[in-house]
């Protein structure tokens, strides 16, 4: 078995549950019983048999650069990372101080 950490924003899918097991020895087979126990899952994943953007997943707390195709070995646990928004605005293009009036 396979433990999937389920971020806040997807827990509606798990009746609230913040962790399930399932079966997977790839995340794309993880990602496909997860849909077959908890509907939904899979179209908040994937798009066009991808990892969404903006969407990471981590087995044994390692990102994963080749996707859906990953390896999960049996007990390892999965946990999906939604980005963060926000961020720097680029270099050199911190915001202005003006000088206040003395």
């Amino acid at each position: 078995m396979v433990t999937v950490f389920v971020p806040p924003m997807m827990r509606s899918l798990t009746d609230g549950a913040t962790q399930v097991e399932t079966s997977g020895r790839t995340l794309r087979e993880v990602v496909q019983n997860l849909e077959a126990s908890y509907p939904g899952f899979e179209e908040t994943l994937t798009e066009a048999g991808s990892l969404r953007p903006g969407l990471a997943l981590a087995v044994n707390g390692v990102t994963q650069p080749t996707g859906l195709m990953a390896a999960v070995p049996e007990g390892g646990e999965v946990h999906i990372l939604p980005a963060i928004g926000g961020g720097a605005r680029g270099a050199g293009s911190a915001p202005k101080m003006r000088r206040s009036s003395w």
